[in-house]
């Protein structure tokens, strides 16, 4: 079996990274994480991977004079590692069509894509008053939460739920 070489993009505390973190120590997994980029500095999601001994790496929009420059700049440092996946993983930054030229990636949608896209999908859910909703993998092109979907799995809405501890649920299910 053939092993995955596998750029993780991360924003936040890396929940979703520590999950491919654990399956990737199985070496059945099929999967190598060759390095751990962020669009912030001094998260935890480039600790978790710090303390797994692998490589990381922060590019953040505000030192480019261009969202292109700063697209162009992750290019050019995932391809440094040449990855045969991109995975977003609570990557809270739109990718450029350069850069999705170059990579085949992933990321996952705390909503069951095509509905509630963006930023707000357990709270859109919430709104909208569905009864299910859940996670969305998919990969990515130049919408948002646009692209061909991989895989879903659904979360039921409970009746006493709040955006927190639906998105906390939806979470739970993003890393089965």
């Amino acid at each position: 079996m053939s092993t995955a070489r596998i750029v993780v993009l991360v924003s936040g505390s890396g929940t979703n990274l520590q999950a491919l973190l654990d399956a990737a120590d199985d070496p059945d997994y099929g999967v190598r994480i060759v390095a751990v980029g962020a669009d912030r500095d001094e998260i935890e999601g480039l600790a978790r991977a710090e303390r797994h001994g692998i490589p990381t790496f922060t590019r953040r929009v505000s030192d480019f004079e261009t969202r292109e420059g700063w697209d162009n700049a992750m290019a050019t440092l995932v391809s440094w590692f040449e990855p045969d996946l991109v995975v977003c993983a609570g990557f809270m930054k739109l990718l450029g069509q350069e850069f999705l030229d170059q990579f085949v990636t992933l990321n996952t949608h705390p909503a069951l894509c095509p509905s509630f896209p963006g930023m707000h999908g357990p709270r859109d859910a919430l709104d909208y008053g569905v009864k299910v909703t859940g996670a969305t993998l998919f990969v990515v092109d130049g919408g948002v939460d646009t692209g061909p979907i991989v895989a879903q799995t659904t979360v039921p809405v409970e009746a006493d739920d709040d955006v927190e501890s639906l998105h906390e649920r939806i979470k739970v299910a993003e890393r089965t």
